[in-house]
């Protein structure tokens, strides 16, 4: 599990670090967190639907913020849990882009035990920088 979370920035939201040795994995590991905040076994969500997401940002902090808002978007929009196995951040001109296919299911009471309800990603302590030991970000959801 590569992500903790954190009881000393926010008292009212829900926050976490999350890390990965690549921006891929970081990524991963952000969205894991941000679904386990939201369903006590992230591993019940099978993988029914299938929806594909390309993003682009001028900045990795960003991307990675509206990665995660599409997981809570689509939670809203069309009651879909998704996860993500894979993904692909690219450089690009105006700054990166980001494809992957996030594979979910529908929210079914009883087989998804529900924590608590994500609203939104904040920009409150966001962060994400390279390390010497690949990448970390700082994660508060407004819950």
């Amino acid at each position: 599990m590569p992500y903790r979370y954190r009881e000393d920035i926010a008292f009212a939201d829900a926050a976490f670090d999350a890390w990965g040795t690549n921006l891929e994995e970081l990524f991963i590991a952000s969205a894991d967190a941000v679904m386990n905040v939201m369903v006590e076994n992230p591993d019940s969500i099978a993988a029914q639907r299938h929806v594909p997401v390309h993003l682009e940002s001028e900045s990795i902090e960003m991307l990675l913020y509206k990665l995660l808002e599409e997981l809570i978007f689509y939670k809203d929009a069309e009651t879909l849990l998704l996860r993500i196995s894979h993904i692909t951040v690219t450089p690009i001109e105006s700054g990166f882009s980001l494809d992957t296919v996030m594979y979910g299911e529908h929210i079914t009471p009883g087989k998804h035990e529900f924590n608590v309800d994500i609203k939104a990603v904040t920009l409150h302590r966001f962060r994400v920088e390279q390390t010497e030991q690949g990448w970390e970000a700082t994660v508060v959801v407004d819950i």
